[in-house]
């Protein structure tokens, strides 16, 4: 019996993981539809490219997938199972209806909540105590399917955004590793979402790590906390200059108790800064686009 046919599109270490399972496993996965490595972007993670061309799946980098030469490319391959795996574009509902045991994604929330872009960033913004991995069917609004499976982790209201992405890493494993079976069979339960419950949430820009000092001091402690390497970072413009922020401290002995008007400089040396309702010690900082300029007690930023 010939085994299902499986189109993988997927990005990311979370790809990485679940299209070595499926390797690992010996399914037939015909190809990998994955994203070119954007130049300006970090690249901190493996990628499912690895572990495809040591396989020798066909490895395609299309821009758009959705495009009628695409679809035709990409039907000729008799997928019979689609699954995506943190893939960053919108999959299409001509391609998602072409593999007769459906079209399925594995997202990085705990859905309803958290759909869309950057949900683990997110999560770490808003202090969420717990993330997770969703397995879903594809529909034509993202994130929205019956959900199959999920599996969640704590989170420390210390970690990063990368050491949560480091926790929750194995949970997409796991999800797989439990359905791959019954999805390949045709023979899995879906759960509809409850839509009274769900969020969304857009991609982030490198702007978007701006700092509004008039924020509560966790509130900024929780985006320096969701932004820092190996992401671009949370930051105060200072004229010309700009202070990146890659770490700070809502209770250490400079800061705590201290007061003064939202971006006030509490103290030089440490640097100490107001907030919305107390102060900030910026303990790991850098400066970017012009000199160092010099700073003063009461000086606001």
């Amino acid at each position: 019996m010939t085994p299902p046919r499986i189109l993988f599109f997927g990005y990311s270490e979370v790809g990485y993981e679940c299209l070595s399972l499926l390797l690992e496993r010996g399914d037939h996965v015909v190809a990998l539809v994955t994203h070119e490595d954007h130049p300006g972007e970090k690249i901190w993670f493996q990628t499912p490219a690895v572990a495809a061309r040591a396989k020798g799946v066909p490895v395609f980098t299309p821009e758009n997938v959705n495009t009628p030469e695409w679809r035709e490319r990409l039907a000729a391959l008799q997928p019979d199972l689609i699954l995506s795996v943190y893939y960053r574009h919108m999959i299409g509902t001509k391609l998602l209806a072409l593999p007769r045991l459906g079209a399925w994604n594995l997202h990085g929330s705990l859905l309803p909540a958290y759909r869309g872009r950057a949900p683990i960033n997110w999560a770490v913004l808003h202090g969420e105590p717990r993330i997770g991995m969703t397995l879903h069917r594809m529909v034509a609004r993202a994130d929205a399917g019956a959900i199959i499976d999920q599996n969640g982790v704590n989170l420390s209201p210390r970690d990063t955004a990368e050491e949560a992405f480091r926790k929750v890493l194995p949970c997409a494993r796991r999800v797989l590793a439990r359905q791959i079976g019954g999805l390949l069979a045709g023979k899995v339960r879906e759960t509809p979402q409850d839509e009274s419950r769900a969020t969304c949430f857009g991609g982030r820009k490198p702007e978007d790590g701006r700092i509004a000092w008039t924020q509560t001091s966790r509130q900024i402690f929780n985006l320096i906390r969701a932004v820092t390497d190996p992401y671009p970072g949370a930051f105060t413009d200072v004229g010309p200059a700009r202070l990146m922020v890659w770490w700070g401290e809502t209770d250490s002995a400079a800061a705590r108790d201290r007061r003064g008007a939202p971006g006030e400089i509490l103290s030089v040396a440490p640097l100490v800064v107001a907030t919305g309702d107390g102060a900030l010690e910026l303990t790991r900082t850098e400066w970017r686009g012009a000199a160092a300029p010099a700073l003063a007690v009461g000086q606001v930023l």
